[in-house]
């Protein structure tokens, strides 16, 4: 099982006779999972074969990939049947991701398996978190996410300064919408004007 998801990051050794193509070290990077990918890849694995334990049946497995980007430590993608971890904050908190982070995900694919069509951290992913990993069911993670973190752009209303993300402050800017505060309603403007 655990091959199947190494195959996705495996590349067949060329033939010796066949020319083989220059690939930058770049895309060669992207192709072979590096230490802590495999450690998740192995935790998937792991993971899936808990659940098939506890649930007495089989389980396909996801493809996984290390392209996730933002804020968010994983995310996935239920009628592809496919992990997406974001491998800034793997990097930094490889423990995190090994006991909470693909545990979480993996959750949220067992529950469309099971369950088809549910609320994200409804009670059926709440349950199988419980049941399959003794886990706390937490919709969020609390890592720091200082290296991830885009930038932002101040608006003002009347309860202070609110950062804007980059995608909402270019929104703005391009007059595709605007935002109000969430306390006093106001809508935001640009600290020093629109630029």
């Amino acid at each position: 099982m655990f091959r199947r998801l190494q195959s996705l990051f495996h590349t067949p050794t060329p033939d010796a006779s066949a020319p083989t193509p220059k690939a930058s070290k770049a895309q060669a990077k992207h192709l072979e999972p590096n230490e802590h990918q495999r450690l998740i890849l192995d935790a998937v694995e792991s993971c899936y074969q808990a659940a098939e334990r506890q649930l007495k049946r089989s389980f396909p497995r996801p493809e996984v990939n290390f392209k996730l980007r933002g804020k968010s430590a994983g995310t996935a993608h239920l009628q592809l049947n496919k992990l997406r971890f974001n491998p800034v904050l793997l990097e930094e908190n490889l423990e995190e991701f090994i006991h909470q982070v693909v545990p979480h995900e993996i959750c949220h694919l067992l529950a469309y398996r099971l369950y088809g069509r549910v609320k994200p951290h409804g009670k059926e992913w709440q349950a199988l978190m419980v049941k399959l990993y003794d886990l706390t069911p937490c919709t969020t993670h609390s890592l720091n996410t200082d290296s991830v973190a885009g930038q932002t752009f101040d608006y003002r209303c009347r309860c202070g300064v609110v950062p804007l993300s980059i995608r909402r402050h270019n929104k703005v800017q391009r007059q595709q919408t605007q935002y109000r505060c969430r306390r006093c309603k106001e809508t935001l403007s640009p600290v020093g004007g629109i630029s």
